[in-house]
């Protein structure tokens, strides 16, 4: 690797990519291209619109169970970071889209509010990072403190002129540094003042700033405008331009993006700059110097109760009518909590291979404690209709409205358990692990075991605890039962298809109220209801409720048959899982023979090399926590009475 020859083509690009000329030469190239001159909230929403935006589409399953079939428009910039906050980045999307057009909010500050590790920073950084990859650099006074636009410079006589040759509107004045400048070292002839081009950069303190929390002894108004310089008060008057530190956050961040971090943990006093920034984009300089114009996105991100606290004293009214609030809850859908812990996995250094549901467990603790209890279902149905799964209930899917749940529970999602919880028991899970892998109860006891060393609340702990230890864990032996018996299974894919054919002859007949011709003898016969009722009540389908049943199976075949689709046992859910839970029930006895046998003869150790294999190749296990969770099914599944 030529590391010189690397280094000298950076440097090339960056020669290339700059740019320098007079304020004639800057007005040239406007005539070719108006957009230079955009506003700092275009200039974000063109950035973010650039990586590509998409509307979700009625055949997104997403779309139409989780969003009403609203057509969400979904930007690829956030894709691979932000996981289940469609609706909060459509949000933040709508206000910064509104700012670019001039509206309300273009002069207003941009709160996002919710709990702790709901992603507020996460995204706040994404909108920053956003205009550090900016395609579009920005052009301003060489020099300039505030990289203001050079279209300053023109005096507001010849504005409306050069607004009607350029095409475009210009907004604010020229900073006292660079109106001192003007008249000192171009003579007034703003036709020679020079003009460069650069990019956006935090670290470098280029149009991104931000501000952090301060405790009320350490906050100080010259980080937000800036100071003067004590050391030249000697040489010039407190009103001279030359004594200015233009280097406060609303400095920094003039055209692109200032932040608050956690902004209600400051003192209101702290705050009050926002006021004139916001409406009347203009920002106090130090000492006896004029305002100077801003233009810039402010966005903050605060908890609910600093929220709450902040909004109840009716003194704080002026800056609370300058805040457009969006809510960030936590993430309620089961699937993209899961993409965020896994995303969070790739990006650390842990090499252990996570067993299968491993993940799934712990995102399904962290969504049902965020959860509020319903009248019309418990929390694990809850989490799995907000995660557009289909319940199945005695062979019928259950119609519970996803709208009517989300009615009678508001506030959801603004409490719980949150995603830094979560992750730092898996990691402590992967740390104290011996083996070169971890399973889901392992990851159960690491969540157990946080709950109880660093939840206060006594009736949250109870809850938690309950979830972990019976609902969690029922429904992963439910999960593990229909895995390592399906693996048994496998082998009889031929039987569950000659079930299903036999199945849907019978349950035709039984429809259409026909005899059914005898495949041996050829006899006219009656349906077999022993026969159909032996598959139904695997599910729970009894009674007045299998005539109905039949029915819907038997359409919906004949309506796949219609369209030219394949029609096998796999085609319609809920009677594949009455087969398969028919088969497993055949080979239970076998399962808990091959699971419990210490000593194994020549058939039974056949038969659990066989199930492992199915497990490592099919399911995703390695052969080691194939035997780990085999074991663990072997003392809690199929116990003998």
């Amino acid at each position: 690797m030529d590391f010189l020859k690397i280094i000298k083509n950076q440097r090339k690009e960056s020669v290339k990519e700059s740019w320098s000329g007079s304020f004639i030469d800057y007005l040239k190239l406007l005539q070719n291209d108006s957009t230079v001159t955009k506003l700092a909230a275009r200039r974000l929403v063109d950035a973010i619109e650039s990586f590509g935006v998409e509307a979700l589409e009625d055949s997104d399953p997403r779309c139409r169970k989780l969003f009403d079939g609203d057509k969400l428009r979904t930007y690829k910039y956030f894709r691979d970071d932000f996981y289940g906050h469609e609706r909060v980045i459509a949000k933040l999307m709508r206000f910064l889209k509104s700012a670019s057009l001039k509206g309300e909010e273009s002069r207003q500050v941009l709160l996002l509010m919710g709990p702790v590790g709901s992603g507020k920073s996460a995204l706040a950084d994404g909108v920053k990072r956003a205009l550090e990859k900016a395609a579009d650099p920005v052009y301003h006074l060489d020099g300039c403190p505030v990289r203001e636009e050079p279209l300053h410079l023109l005096p507001r006589s010849i504005r409306g002129e050069f607004e009607k040759i350029l095409g475009v509107h210009i907004e604010g004045d020229l900073c006292p540094v660079c109106r001192f400048r003007l008249m000192n070292e171009f003579n007034g002839e703003y036709e020679k003042f020079p003009v460069v081009r650069s990019s956006f950069s935090q670290r470098a303190r280029r149009g991104i700033a931000v501000v952090p929390p301060m405790d009320a002894n350490s906050q100080d108004v010259s980080s937000l405008i800036g100071s003067e310089d004590i050391s030249k008060l000697d040489k010039f008057s407190e009103d001279d331009p030359r004594v200015l530190n233009l280097n406060g956050a609303f400095n920094v961040g003039n055209r692109g993006v200032v932040e608050f971090v956690e902004i209600f943990k400051n003192e209101i006093e702290f705050l009050h700059t926002i006021l004139t920034a916001t409406q009347e984009k203009q920002v106090p300089t130090p000492g006896k110097n004029s305002m100077l114009y801003f233009d810039g996105v402010i966005i903050s991100h605060c908890n609910e109760s600093e929220w709450n606290r902040f909004k109840s004293e009716h003194t704080n009214e002026a800056i609370l009518d300058r805040v457009v609030k969006i809510e960030v809850p936590y993430v309620l859908e089961l699937t993209q909590e899961m993409k965020i812990y896994e995303k969070m996995l790739r990006r650390s250094d842990f090499k252990a291979h996570l067993a299968p549901h491993t993940i799934k467990v712990a995102a399904m603790f962290s969504v049902m404690s965020r959860l509020k209890p319903s009248q019309k279902c418990d929390l694990l149905t809850k989490m799995k209709i907000y995660d557009g799964q289909e319940i199945v209930e005695k062979g019928r899917t259950k119609k519970v409205d996803i709208r009517d749940l989300r009615d009678e529970a508001k506030h959801e999602g603004m409490d719980g358990i949150s995603t830094r919880f979560i992750t730092k028991a898996i990691d402590s899970a992967l740390t104290d692990s011996d083996k070169s892998f971890i399973t889901p109860m392992r990851v159960v006891e690491a969540l157990i075991k946080q709950v109880k060393e660093q939840v206060v609340d006594e009736d949250k702990k109870k809850n938690y605890l309950e979830i972990l230890q019976k609902v969690i864990r029922e429904e992963y032996l439910k999960m593990l039962e229909g895995e390592i018996a399906k693996a048994f299974v496998t082998a009889y894919s031929e039987q569950a298809q000659s079930l299903f054919d036999n199945y849907m002859d019978n349950a035709e007949a039984f429809t259409t109220k026909q005899k059914l011709k005898d495949r041996v003898t050829s006899e006219d016969r009656n349906p077999d209801e022993r026969f159909l009722q032996s598959i139904e009540e695997q599910i729970g389908v009894t009674g007045s409720a299998r005539d109905g049943f039949r029915a819907d199976v038997t359409a919906f075949m004949f309506a796949k048959m219609r369209r030219g689709q394949k029609v096998d046992y796999r085609s319609y859910e809920p009677l594949k899982e009455a087969i398969e839970s028919y088969l497993i029930a055949s080979v239970k006895d076998m399962a808990r023979i091959v699971t419990k046998s210490k000593s194994r003869d020549n058939e039974q150790q056949k038969k659990y090399s066989e199930m492992v294999d199915t497990m490592v190749n099919d399911y995703g296990y390695t052969a080691d926590s194939a035997e780990e969770i085999i074991t663990f099914a072997s003392n809690n599944l199929w116990r003998d009475s």
